[in-house]
């Protein structure tokens, strides 16, 4: 097993891809260097921070802190979206419902993943 099979990365990369076409096609021109890089970096930092997670996950706490900071830009993402929602730089209501919509469940899924370490990860010795 690597990091490519859980199931949060899989989400997040999906919303990476999502997000990166996003704002390239439905954005204003001047939002692609503003709240659009933004938005791009945030997913981003999602998709990573699983990776390096993973990677470090012979130690529990490293592991859950690099979750922990999954979640986080999840949240971040998920402001950044509301954002260009609210501002009508994303007019494409049906796009932004959807990505809303597997943002949450992504940071519900990362939650749930975190409180599963805690209680079931076993650390090398």
């Amino acid at each position: 097993m690597n990091y490519q099979d859980l199931e949060i990365w899989k989400l997040a990369n999906e919303l990476t891809i999502s997000i990166h076409e996003m704002t390239l096609n439905d954005l204003p021109k001047f939002e692609f260097y503003e709240t659009g890089s933004q938005i791009r970096r945030s997913i981003k930092s999602v998709k990573s921070n699983i990776v390096e997670g993973y990677g470090r996950r012979a130690y529990k706490q490293q592991f859950i802190f690099f979750l922990i900071t999954a979640h986080a830009s999840c949240d971040e993402t998920l402001d950044h979206l509301n954002t260009l929602f609210l501002t009508k730089s994303l007019k494409n209501e049906k796009k932004y419902a959807k990505i809303k919509e597997k943002l949450l469940l992504l940071g519900r899924k990362i939650y749930h993943f975190i409180e599963k370490v805690k209680k079931e990860h076993k650390t090398l010795k």
